[in-house]
């Protein structure tokens, strides 16, 4: 039986939707006919050359890390799950030394109609949970929980501040009011980006560019207890430790790729700052917000921008990098 899938060439760079043949599941996988899959900014920096695999075999993979659908088959080994079973797929999978492969990078992916998984990166999901909002909770949700509660180890009450309010930030936004930090300040040069993290939750939107900047984040916060940087912008991490708090902490979310400035040693010491590198999330924050999501706690309806056909998939990457219409997340349906 074949299928069609969304294959990177990694000689070449290039998205092309092809025709192959569907994978068998090993004794220890579950082979997962795809319902929805994810357009992340991850994908389009794998396509453009700023990301490239480190673990793949071979120079062509199916991209997609956020991918849930159903069981289709399982492997002779499995158990615990059978035909028809709604699934996520965690993002990734550790070997037994603990070396962490990416779906969709370092191995096949959900843009596709069908794709193999292990066994135990499968989480259940709840029947009321649609297979759009499911399959974007590895990595647009449980990156920024995980930076939030693992990371920067938020507290209710904590002043804090996300800058870039894209896939990751919005959800970062709305997860920092759930947990109860206070003030939410969300900071964007874009109007609309403002607009949509007040509608999710955020006390205060900024622009990073206005005039007084620094001195009204002080006047609301005293200082912050937490900068996120979710935009990977260099301008952003000097602006930020100017409006840290004693103690307070940046977190780095957003990759750059570039050196990071202290503009002053004896500030940073004085005032005891830190930064904190951050990326991706454990498996148990994927299945902490599954349970959130499931209780009505988290609702994700207002991050799907649009859904298309997988067969689109190179369309929807273009508009993802002209961020047309200022998305969330694109998904793909097979």
């Amino acid at each position: 039986m074949r299928m069609l899938a969304g294959r990177l060439h990694l000689k070449e760079r290039s998205l092309r939707m092809e025709t192959v043949e569907v994978p068998e599941p090993g004794a220890d996988d579950v082979l997962v006919k795809v319902a929805a899959a994810g357009v992340c900014l991850s994908d389009v920096h794998l396509i453009e050359g700023g990301l490239t695999p480190r673990l793949l075999d071979g120079d062509v993979v199916t991209l997609g890390h956020e991918t849930a659908g159903t069981v289709d088959r399982v492997g002779e080994r499995v158990e615990g799950w059978k035909l028809g079973d709604r699934v996520l797929l965690q993002a990734g999978q550790r070997d037994r030394r603990g070396t962490v492969f990416t779906r969709g990078v370092d191995y096949d992916g959900g843009w596709a109609e069908y794709t193999v998984a292990r066994a135990d990166t499968l989480v259940a999901i709840p029947d009321d949970l649609p297979f759009e909002q499911a399959c974007i909770i590895p990595d647009a949700v449980s990156t920024p929980w995980a930076a939030i509660t693992a990371t920067a180890q938020v507290r209710a009450g904590d002043p804090v501040a996300v800058w870039g309010v894209g896939g990751l930030g919005a959800h970062a936004v709305q997860l920092l009011r759930l947990i109860g930090a206070a003030p939410v300040i969300a900071v964007d040069p874009l109007g609309p980006a403002r607009e949509r993290a007040l509608a999710l939750g955020a006390d205060v939107a900024l622009d990073p560019a206005a005039d007084g900047f620094a001195e009204r984040v002080r006047e609301l916060t005293g200082g912050l207890a937490v900068a996120f940087d979710f935009a990977g912008v260099p301008a952003v991490r000097e602006q930020a430790l100017t409006v840290l708090g004693r103690g307070g902490k940046l977190v780095l979310a957003g990759i750059a790729n570039k050196p990071i400035t202290i503009g002053s040693d004896s500030f940073f010491n004085y005032l005891e700052l830190s930064i904190h590198g951050h990326y991706g999330s454990d498996a148990s924050h994927v299945e902490e917000l599954v349970r959130l999501a499931g209780q009505k706690r988290l609702d994700l309806a207002a991050s799907i921008s649009d859904v298309v056909p997988l067969a689109e998939a190179p369309a929807a990457v273009e508009r993802l990098q002209r961020k047309e219409g200022n998305p969330i997340r694109l998904i793909l349906r097979p």
